[in-house]
């Protein structure tokens, strides 16, 4: 079995509303020195694949099809035998 640690993340050039929600939170609990937040997504996904390569091919093709929008969103992730 694998567990597929999946990190998706705005793309650099795209506006982060949340993120600046959170930045503002922070800095009017005394964290002044905070000078950006960009919010994201965290998954894990557990496989019953043969193999690490066929793993790591389902899981890009999960993140293509479904837990990232590649229009917006860039992803990566780490695949490791459990």
């Amino acid at each position: 079995m694998y567990l597929a640690k999946v990190y998706v993340t705005l793309k650099p050039t795209v506006n982060d509303p949340q993120g600046r929600t959170v930045m503002g939170g922070l800095k009017s609990l005394g964290f002044v020195s905070v000078a950006d937040v960009r919010v994201g997504k965290y998954l894990e996904v557990r496989l019953q694949d043969a193999d690490r390569p066929q793993a790591e091919a389902r899981v890009r093709e999960m993140c293509e099809k479904l837990l990232a929008n590649p229009v917006i969103e860039q992803y990566r992730y780490e695949v490791v035998e459990v």
